[in-house]
């Protein structure tokens, strides 16, 4: 083992669980990967080749979805949203806000995704992004 690869090993020894929870988060936002997913053995035998695959792999498109019909109080602004971002006319966009869990926009750009995931979530609806 190198020098260096102990001195990180005598770091991490050092963490508190809160602080190795803390970086676990951060490699996983990093490194676009879930911890939760990958083995004993990947990560000893595996994780110089795995770490680049996954930051090869990261999405770039993202299907906006609206996950939940949103309360009757918050239908009205959740429907001006979906209007105004699909161009869809006023039955269409109305018959697709009442039927959720229904796909807004496919493969739309990450900056795009997110700027239509705020827009929904401030409006009231719920959305998640896949």
């Amino acid at each position: 083992m190198s020098t260096k690869t102990e001195q990180i090993l005598e770091d991490l020894k050092s963490l508190t669980l809160i602080e190795v929870s803390d970086l676990v988060e951060k490699l996983e936002k990093t490194f676009n990967i879930d911890a939760s997913q990958v083995s004993a053995g990947v990560v000893m035998a595996g994780a110089p080749a795995a770490i680049p695959a996954a930051v090869e792999e990261a999405k770039s498109e993202f299907d906006v979805i609206l996950a939940e019909a949103p309360p009757a109080d918050k239908k009205l602004g959740v429907l001006k949203i979906v209007r105004t971002l699909t161009g869809l006319g006023l039955k269409e966009a109305k018959d697709l806000v009442e039927s959720a869990p229904k796909t807004i926009k496919e493969k739309a750009s990450k900056a795009e995704a997110d700027n239509m995931k705020k827009e929904l979530e401030e409006a009231g609806g719920k959305v998640t992004l896949k």
